[in-house]
C-alpha cells in the first residue's frame, strides 16, 4: 500500500509544474532581446484579456510535458467567470510517472475543477487499496499552504494556469511582449504574439508570486488570438528541479454551459489523508 500511495502522490502532486510551447501550428520563438512592449501591443492584449474574460468558458484540448516524467493529453471544458470550474479527461501517454500509473490501472483520469478544491478520480485497481474510494481531493488553499512542498505549488499553478485569460495575464505582466505576425490555427486566421520573462520581472505583483512558488525562474508564452479577440491557442514553456516543462492547448466553443457535481463523499479521499497512509506506511 505504501508503494501504492507514493507513487500516486508523486504522479498527481508532480503533475506538471509547467508550462510550454509544445507541438502546435507553427514554431514558438526562441526567445532573442526584443524592446518594451509598445502601447500598440498593450492596447491589442488588453482587448483580449477583456473578450476572453467576459467569454468566461471553453472547450479546451491540451497536450503537457514534464522532462521524461510525464506526457499527458486533456479535453473537456472549463469556466472561469466565478472561480475556476469544469471537467477534464486526462489521459497518460508516456514518462515514468505515466508507467507507475498504469501499473496502478490508472491510465485516465477525470479531474473535476470546483471553486473549493480540484478532485481527481483513480482507478478501480488504486480504489481497492485506498478503502475503496476513488476521489482524491485537493483544497486549493491547501495546496496554497503546502507551496513548494510535495510539487503542491506545481499542481496548483498549472490547474488554475489551465484557462486562457492566465496567459493573456502573463504577456500583458510581462516586460517585453510582441507581436510574431498573423497565422492560422487549425484554419482560424489568428495574430500570434510572444513574451519570455524571468519570473521576477513580471508586472503583476500577484501572477509574480504565484509563479515564483513553483520555482521555475523563466517563462516564455505564446498565444493566438482571433479576429473576435479571443485566445484560440496558447504555447508556454518553462524549467524546473525536473527538466523542461511544456504545454501546448487548444480552445473553442467559448461561452459553452459548464456543469460540474462535486463527487460522492464516500467516495473521495482527501489527499491529506493519502499522505498520511504513506508516512505510517500502511
Amino acid at each position: 500500500m505504501k508503494r501504492a500511495i507514493a507513487a500516486v502522490t508523486a504522479a498527481l502532486l508532480g503533475l506538471a509544474g509547467c508550462t510550454s510551447s509544445g507541438d502546435g501550428d507553427d514554431p514558438a520563438p526562441t526567445g532573442s532581446r526584443t524592446p518594451a512592449t509598445s502601447a500598440a501591443v498593450r492596447a491589442e492584449l488588453r482587448s483580449a484579456a477583456e473578450a476572453t474574460g467576459r467569454a468566461g468558458s471553453a472547450r479546451v484540448e491540451a497536450t503537457t510535458g514534464v522532462g521524461d516524467s510525464l506526457a499527458m493529453t486533456s479535453e473537456g471544458a472549463l469556466a472561469w467567470h466565478d472561480g475556476l470550474t469544469g471537467t477534464l479527461t486526462l489521459t497518460y501517454t508516456g514518462g515514468t510517472l505515466a508507467d507507475t500509473m498504469r501499473e496502478l490501472g490508472t491510465e485516465s483520469m477525470e479531474a473535476r475543477y470546483l471553486p473549493d478544491a480540484y478532485y481527481a478520480r483513480m482507478g478501480d485497481a488504486f480504489a481497492a487499496r485506498a478503502g475503496g474510494r476513488h476521489w482524491v481531493r485537493y483544497p486549493w488553499a491547501e495546496l496554497d499552504r503546502l507551496g513548494g512542498t510535495s510539487g503542491a505549488a506545481h499542481l496548483s499553478e498549472q490547474l488554475r494556469g489551465a484557462t486562457p485569460d492566465r496567459s493573456v495575464r502573463f504577456l500583458l505582466a510581462a516586460p517585453a511582449a510582441r507581436v510574431i505576425g498573423e497565422e492560422r490555427v487549425r484554419g482560424i486566421r489568428t495574430t500570434h504574439y510572444t513574451a519570455t520573462s524571468q519570473v521576477s520581472d513580471l508586472g503583476d505583483p500577484a501572477l509574480r508570486e504565484q509563479l515564483e512558488r513553483t520555482g521555475v525562474t523563466t517563462r516564455t508564452v505564446d498565444i493566438w488570438v482571433d479576429e473576435r479577440d479571443l485566445v484560440v491557442k496558447k504555447a508556454e514553456k518553462g524549467r524546473s528541479a525536473t527538466g523542461e516543462l511544456t504545454q501546448t492547448a487548444y480552445y473553442d466553443g467559448y461561452g459553452t454551459e459548464v456543469a460540474v457535481r462535486e463527487p460522492p463523499a464516500a467516495d473521495t479521499q482527501d489527499f491529506k489523508e493519502l499522505l498520511a497512509t504513506q508516512g505510517t506506511g500502511r
